[in-house]
């Protein structure tokens, strides 16, 4: 696979643990794709309380730069105090930039404006510790962006698919 492979590859990851968890869905592009488009679109299209955000990061506004890669952060719920929307804009904001350059240096992905990341962002709304929300941001975003681009090993392919009739999750209570 080539870096220009990547085109609509995505993933999803967690890191750290409840309460101050992060979980993300990881989506790339190339630009010029109908994929890229679709992220455009979902950063041009705000709703109350689901504002995109284009990573920037600096130590204060006036010097932020973009993160190459372009890399628009959607949340996947409303925050519901201010410092949970702190937690998105700021703490998150840096975990998942670090996390994406992360995946840079591994050579996985280039740092241009061709490649363009989607990052759909949920934060644990009883998170209270703003560094340990930027590690777990960090550790979601970097397992999922490794995974989309890498894929998951055939084993741990084989594995679900027998495990197929005990499937689990956390807000599955049936049998």
């Amino acid at each position: 696979m080539t870096i220009e492979d990547i085109d609509g590859k995505f993933a999803q990851g967690w890191g750290g643990e409840a309460p101050n968890g992060v979980h993300v869905n990881v989506l790339l592009a190339r630009r010029g794709s109908a994929t890229a488009a679709a992220i455009t679109t979902a950063f041009t299209s705000p709703s109350p309380g689901f504002t995109p955000i284009l990573a920037s990061l600096g130590p204060d506004q006036a010097s932020y730069v973009t993160l190459n890669p372009p890399t628009v952060i959607l949340n996947k719920s409303k925050p519901g105090t201010d410092f949970q929307e702190t937690l998105i804009f700021g703490a998150s904001q840096v975990g998942i930039a670090q996390g994406i350059l992360d995946t840079v240096a591994d050579g996985l992905i280039t740092q241009d404006q061709d490649t363009i990341v989607l990052v759909s962002l949920w934060v644990d709304p009883a998170a209270a510790d703003e560094t340990q929300v930027r590690r777990n941001a960090r550790e979601a975003t970097s397992k999922a962006s490794r995974e989309a681009v890498s894929g998951r090993s055939e084993q741990e392919q084989l594995d679900m698919l027998e495990q197929r009739e005990t499937l689990a999750h956390p807000f599955y209570g049936g049998r």
